[in-house]
């Protein structure tokens, strides 16, 4: 009985693992590509990089962090970020989120497009 009962679950982690994308097999957009293509990612886990520009930590259990990357004119070079994680203001990181359009929060949180669920690290020299 223990024998099934760890067979079923060690498949279950493998199938579980496979479905986990890796930060290479995510697509990485600029922030430009991002307000650009935002029907054709939203919904899906993406791979961007920018410098901190604006840090709000512990909105709604959340830390919301912009980044700007060089790209995009005024009103489509910045994307919101939230995270467990932070940093801050001058860093450059590394982002990998889930792509949301269209999210309100209440309260007059309105984005219609934010990086959600984002693990942050920092970028690479």
């Amino acid at each position: 009985m223990y024998k099934r009962f760890i067979t079923a679950a060690l498949a279950a982690a493998i199938t579980a693992a496979s479905t986990v994308l890796l930060a290479g097999d995510l697509p990485t957009l600029t922030v430009a590509e991002i307000y650009a293509q935002k029907s054709q990612y939203a919904g899906k886990h993406i791979h961007t990089s920018g410098k901190v520009v604006k840090v709000n930590n512990n909105i709604m259990g959340k830390n919301f962090l912009h980044i700007q990357d060089g790209t995009g004119e005024k009103g489509s070079n910045d994307i919101t970020v939230t995270s467990q994680q932070t940093a801050n203001i001058g860093d450059t990181i590394e982002v990998d989120a889930l792509f949301t359009v269209d999210r309100d929060f209440g309260m007059g949180y309105q984005y219609p497009i934010i990086l959600e669920e984002a693990e942050l690290s920092p970028a690479a020299k």
